[in-house]
């Protein structure tokens, strides 16, 4: 009964019948051990709960990311709470070949490519609470164009390679100048904009947004202006050796247009006048960065939180410098 209590206000979107099935299968799946198939559901599940209702519950048609929406602010999300966005991509490993979406997907937890399914999750990530809620999944199905494009993304990183070190310094002859806010956004990211889309829409009027955090895979300014677009700011990672550069704030050189970069970060050497913290741990002196900064690929500016070690080691940063904006 608690069960039913709490999915109760699930009956905006599920009839009475599968609303009874769904709190059959819950209880089925708290209290089962093993693998949970739709046959050991049935098993473990009381009255109500015969394969044949678990088999019809799974055939339903149920929007689950609203359904989902609707449990959340119902129970645990509170209009007036501080949260950000978070998304990333998940790899289930799988055998076989005949599974619906089944391909080679970056597994970050055996550090390879692995036959398997691939999730995109956006999950709402509440900062007094320190907990994660799921907003909606969707399943990875890359298309045949978007994976020649990364095989021919792959080959000219590769020619790149080899060619790196021949020709003329300096920028092409009869280049011009590009707005780096216009960008063409790939099959990739087409689809995480229509899902990120679909979520800001689903909470719109309930709870603000500014920040969304995602991994170093989107620290590019391409993800940059997506995100932008859908009016959200980034929280993310640049490459360990991405060229980041201080605003210049010097004298005007008197003719052409003003000088925009400064002196390049060297993360050996990090200027002293961006220095925010020191703590010490157990004789273990750490120094805590943070500034603005730009990259000459990105469009925007940068706010950069980083921290230095006399031995390389990871600490939580202790001031309010974790909140960075690309």
């Amino acid at each position: 009964m608690d069960i039913l209590a709490l999915l109760q206000p699930l009956n905006r979107v599920l009839a009475g019948a599968t609303l009874l099935q769904l709190v059959v299968i819950v209880q089925a799946m708290l209290t089962m051990t093993g693998r949970v198939t739709m046959l050991n559901i049935s098993r473990w599940a009381g009255e109500g709960g015969s394969y044949r209702s678990v088999q019809r519950f799974y055939h339903t048609v149920i929007p689950w990311a609203e359904a989902s929406w609707i449990f959340l602010c119902h129970h645990l999300v509170w209009a007036k709470g501080e949260y950000i966005l978070a998304g990333d991509e998940v790899v289930v490993s799988k055998a076989g070949k005949t599974t619906y979406g089944l391909d080679r997907f970056y597994a970050s937890l055996f550090q390879r490519v692995i036959p398997g399914l691939a999730f995109f999750v956006f999950s709402l990530v509440s900062v007094e609470e320190r907990k994660a809620y799921p907003l909606g999944a969707e399943q990875v199905i890359r298309t045949e164009e978007e994976k020649a494009a990364n095989k021919a993304k792959a080959e000219d990183r590769k020619s790149k390679k080899k060619s790196s070190g021949s020709g003329k310094p300096g920028r092409p002859k009869g280049s011009k100048n590009k707005n780096k806010q216009e960008v063409v956004l790939n099959a990739e990211l087409v689809r995480i904009k229509a899902q990120l889309e679909a979520v800001m829409k689903r909470i719109e009027g309930w709870i603000k947004l500014k920040y969304l955090a995602l991994d170093g895979h989107f620290g590019h300014n391409a993800a940059v202006q997506m995100v932008r677009q859908c009016g959200l700011q980034v929280i993310s990672k640049l490459r360990h050796d991405a060229e980041l550069y201080l605003p210049y704030d010097g004298p005007y050189a008197g003719r052409g247009p003003r000088r925009k970069y400064g002196d390049r970060i060297h993360y050996d050497h990090l200027p002293a006048k961006i220095l925010q913290c020191v703590s010490m741990e157990k004789d273990i002196e750490t120094r805590f960065y943070q500034s603005i900064m730009l990259h000459k690929d990105f469009a925007h500016s940068a706010t950069q939180c980083g921290h230095h070690c006399q031995n390389q080691l990871a600490y939580p940063c202790p001031c309010s410098c974790s909140s960075v904006q690309h």
